[in-house]
């Protein structure tokens, strides 16, 4: 029988113990720099996704700052999302790496940036780049750009396709993985660098917040089980992302019971799912594994999870899903490489696998579903701590807002 198509018994699921945070996010005073600025950002599309959600985040931050908050994408469903954080939208198709249209959308980029009377530009792509980042110097604007993807050396065409990231007056990285990818390849790059990691909105990945009620709903919609322990995998449907090697060391668990959520997994094409279902009833581990869409309510979800897990084939650039999970408490597990390194305190936030490998993974998961209550506690907890600290929307937002502020002197 399919995967798809089983239905299953819906259970009320408790709700997870929550725990006091003694740490306050840290607070910054915003730079009248920016009163009555105009920011343009500028990104391929407003889908759902990380990068789409922090320039919402940073929108939002523009406005509060006083300033005027405007992208320019190729649209998507969180436009209207953008619009009640007071940000201004332009639909172009910017996203396009045909570079035959480069020049008419470049021409109405330039045509938006004088419309708006547009004080500093942040393009948070390589297509976009190419396209906006003439617009920009053509009209004398201070240019920032941020690397949210891998960055490696590759052949010729795509070193210089990529390099165009490097042409802004300031660049961010979204972690310290990304920065020494990219100084690696181009030690002069430094100078004008800085690391931003990712952040979470802490007021809304917090367990006091999320009620019972959302809890329930949640468990409804994802049909989780009573009294048994979950182990869930939030990621979009992509391979590298490791839904089939999480379920290959999971069954070599046999002592202890627990179901798989693959958040997400059902939001993919269909061969990507057969392959996967192919890998699930190969390992006989038909019953443990369950194929879920995207949630709407990821705070929620996660208050499920008893482990979270992030099996990324290759290194994250940095990996939202981790401090997400431990901003709610939850352990991590994941391999011991890229981003997952800078979010993760191996043994006291969660744990770190060697890479890829199966059996270390067993490992790490075994140790995460043995956690007894007191050491749960304290585990969320010190999560919870280290998100404050370092990975906090507010932190992201107030050193992009610095950056701007900079380069507006």
């Amino acid at each position: 029988m399919s995967l798809l198509n089983i239905n299953f018994i819906v259970k009320e699921h408790p709700v997870a113990t929550t725990f006091q945070t003694t740490i306050q996010p840290r607070q910054r005073k915003r730079s009248n720099l920016l009163a009555g600025k105009v920011i343009v950002q500028i990104l391929p599309e407003l889908e759902k996704g990380g990068v789409e959600r922090g320039t919402i985040e940073m929108a939002e931050a523009i406005t509060s700052a006083g300033g005027r908050a405007v992208v320019i994408s190729n649209g998507g469903a969180l436009v209207a999302r953008l619009q009640r954080v007071g940000g201004e939208h332009y639909v172009l198709p910017v996203h396009s790496k045909n570079p035959f249209k480069w020049f008419t959308v470049r021409r109405n980029v330039r045509h938006i940036l004088n419309l708006t009377g547009a004080d500093l530009v942040h393009i948070r792509s390589r297509a976009p780049a190419w396209i906006s980042m003439p617009a920009a110097r053509l009209l004398n604007l201070p240019v920032v750009t941020t690397i949210h993807g891998r960055f490696r050396r590759e052949g010729l065409l795509k070193n210089i396709y990529n390099k165009i990231m490097l042409r802004g007056d300031r660049v961010i990285a979204i972690s310290n993985h990304i920065y020494q990818q990219v100084v690696d390849i181009y030690p002069q790059a430094c100078d004008k660098m800085t690391i931003i990691h990712r952040g979470v909105d802490i007021d809304v990945f917090s367990p006091e917040r999320v009620t019972p009620q959302r809890v329930i709903r949640m468990s409804e919609q994802l049909a989780t089980p009573d009294d048994v322990p979950i182990i869930m995998l939030p990621a979009r449907p992509s391979k590298w992302k490791g839904a089939h090697v999480l379920v290959e060391a999971a069954a070599r668990i046999t002592d202890e019971d627990f179901i798989i959520l693959l958040v997400g997994a059902l939001d993919g094409n269909t061969d990507f799912q057969k392959e996967l279902i192919g890998v699930i009833e190969k390992l006989n581990m038909t019953s443990r594994v369950r194929l879920c869409r995207t949630v709407d309510d990821m705070a929620a979800a996660l208050m499920l999870a008893d482990v979270v897990a992030m099996p990324s084939l290759t290194p994250e650039p940095f990996g939202r899903v981790a401090i997400e999970a431990s901003a709610m408490g939850c352990p991590v597990v994941a391999f011991n490489h890229g981003g997952a390194r800078e979010s993760i305190i191996d043994g006291v936030t969660g744990w770190l696998a060697s890479p890829v490998d199966v059996s270390d993974l067993a490992t790490c998961l075994k140790k995460a579903l043995q956690l007894k209550t007191a050491a749960r506690k304290k585990l969320g907890h010190e999560a919870r701590i280290l998100v404050e600290r370092k990975f906090t929307t507010r932190r992201m937002c107030d050193d992009t807002l610095a950056v701007y502020s900079d380069l507006l002197k």
